[in-house]
C-alpha cells in the first residue's frame, strides 16, 4: 500500500474540560532553562510522569512563551493512563477534529464510557473549544477501514499505538483518519507540538451522556463562563 499525505482540516477543532486553567507556566517564560527553574519552583517536576515525559520531547519541539502553550503541552505531557488510539502512555499527543459535531461525537463517546466506569446513570461535563492550526504533511489514511481493522478497532489500542508511536519516532507529524464514533468525521493526531499555531479558544459547550443510551447531547453556552 502505497502512503499518501494530506494537510490538516484548517482549523482543527478541540474541545477540552474546563476545569483545566486556560493559562499556566508554559505561557509566561520565554527559554527552555527559564521553563525548567519555573517547573522545579511550582513542583512539576515532584511529577515524576511529567518530567519523564517532557524529557522525552526534544527542546526544539517544547512550547512556551506564547498564548495558549499550556493548552497545547498539556496535552503532551498529562496522558490517560492507557493511552489514547495513536499514543501510549509514556507521551501524549494532540487530537483534533474537522469539525465541533466531531470533536464533540469523540468526546461524548469517552465521557459516557467513564459514566459506565464509574457506575453512574448520567454524566455532564463543561468544555472549552480551541480552533487551531496545524502544519506539516499527515498520513492520510482515511478510506481504509478495511485494509485496516485492527488500527481502527473501536474497542482496542493494541494495533494502533504502537502504529501511532512509530510514526512519532520516524519524525512524522502524525495522522489524518476518520472518525471511529460520528460517520463522516475527521480526525488528526498531531505528535509535534511546534505543529500546532494560531491557537484561538472560541465557544463553551456542555456535554452530557447516558450511561445506559448513546445518545450525545451537545448544548452551546450563551455566555463564557
Amino acid at each position: 500500500m502505497t502512503d499518501v499525505f494530506a494537510i490538516a482540516p484548517r482549523p482543527a477543532h478541540r474541545l477540552i474540560p474546563s476545569q483545566f486553567p486556560p493559562i499556566g507556566l508554559f505561557d509566561t517564560v520565554a527559554t527552555a532553562a527559564d521553563l525548567s527553574a519555573v517547573m522545579e519552583l511550582v513542583g512539576w517536576t515532584n511529577d515524576r510522569l511529567v518530567t519523564e515525559r517532557i524529557n522525552r520531547l526534544p527542546q526544539d519541539e517544547w512550547v512556551y512563551g506564547s498564548p495558549n502553550a499550556s493548552i497545547v503541552m498539556a496535552a503532551f505531557l498529562h496522558v490517560a493512563p492507557g493511552g489514547m488510539r495513536f499514543n501510549g502512555p509514556d507521551l501524549g499527543a494532540w487530537y483534533a477534529a474537522d469539525h465541533i459535531r466531531t470533536a464533540a461525537t469523540e468526546v461524548g463517546h469517552h465521557l459516557r464510557r467513564e459514566a459506565v466506569a464509574r457506575g453512574v446513570a448520567t454524566m455532564s461535563r463543561r468544555y472549552r473549544a480551541y480552533a487551531a492550526t496545524l502544519h506539516g504533511d499527515y498520513l492520510d489514511i482515511r478510506g481504509q477501514q478495511a485494509s485496516r481493522p485492527d488500527i481502527y478497532a473501536s474497542n482496542s489500542y493494541a494495533a494502533s499505538q504502537p502504529f501511532g508511536e512509530q510514526i512519532r519516532a520516524s519524525g512524522g507529524a502524525g495522522l489524518i483518519y476518520d472518525s471511529v464514533r460520528l460517520a463522516g468525521g475527521t480526525n488528526v493526531v498531531t505528535h509535534r507540538p511546534r505543529n500546532i499555531t494560531d491557537i484561538l479558544q472560541t465557544d463553551h459547550y456542555e456535554i452530557t451522556v447516558q450511561a445506559a443510551f448513546r445518545t450525545i447531547d451537545v448544548r452551546k453556552l450563551a455566555t463564557l463562563q
